[in-house]
């Protein structure tokens, strides 16, 4: 894996089903090195601390292996790096490969997987559809949210090289099976090991006990 873009958005106010919405996930490529922090990264807008940004979502990527099928669902949208509000592109992303608690040193920083992410009503607004959430649910393919323990900068074409794999972790990809009951491939056994690692984040914890109804 590497990074082919780093993006960053400004605040921007849309109309969406009579609604103001305002949001961060307009990013656009900016050709160059971008400072990963503790707590976000540097330059970046966030317009809801309570679901993106902070320590265990300072900084999420997403594959661009995975844009061809976007494509193929909305033509006729303007593509360009950062449409799913990533601020990594990463080559060759594979979530059913990557663990939570995996560790990457990337260019001067130092990242922790901490979990999948989660789509909202704005990225249905960005895509102008209201099936764009159950889409990215279905595909299964929800890119990687990180915590940045060691802050620096990045660059297109840094690599990410594997520090740490935490062989017994669940993958990325059970993780946000979890998260949306997929009961044909995760059970409630692999949601209690879930709530057991202390690598994945709070929030996707809270919301695995809703579903599994697991303590």
């Amino acid at each position: 894996m590497k990074i082919l873009s780093t993006n960053l958005g400004s605040e921007k106010t849309i109309n969406w089903k009579r609604k103001k919405l305002t949001t961060g996930i307009f990013k656009l490529p900016v050709n160059g090195s971008m400072f990963l922090g503790s707590r976000g990264v540097e330059g970046d807008h966030i317009h809801n601390l309570k679901v993106h940004g902070g320590l265990d979502k300072a900084c999420y990527g997403y594959g661009t292996n995975y844009y061809p099928y976007w494509k193929a669902l909305y033509p006729d949208l303007e593509w360009t790096y950062g449409m799913f509000g990533e601020n990594l592109t990463i080559s060759d992303l594979d979530e059913a490969e990557i663990k939570i608690g995996d560790i990457y040193k990337i260019g001067e920083s130092i990242v922790q997987v901490s979990q999948p992410r989660q789509p909202c009503l704005k990225f249905a607004a960005k895509f102008g559809s209201t099936d764009a959430i159950s889409q990215f649910i279905d595909f299964e393919h929800p890119g990687v949210y990180f915590r940045v323990i060691q802050e620096g900068k990045v660059k297109p074409g840094d690599e990410f090289n594997l520090d740490l794999r935490n062989q017994k972790a669940l993958s990325v990809k059970q993780i946000f099976q979890l998260l949306y009951s997929k009961r044909e491939v995760v059970n409630t056994a692999m949601a209690e090991e879930a709530l057991f690692d202390s690598n994945l984040s709070s929030s996707a914890k809270d919301e695995i006990r809703r579903q599994w109804k697991v303590w």
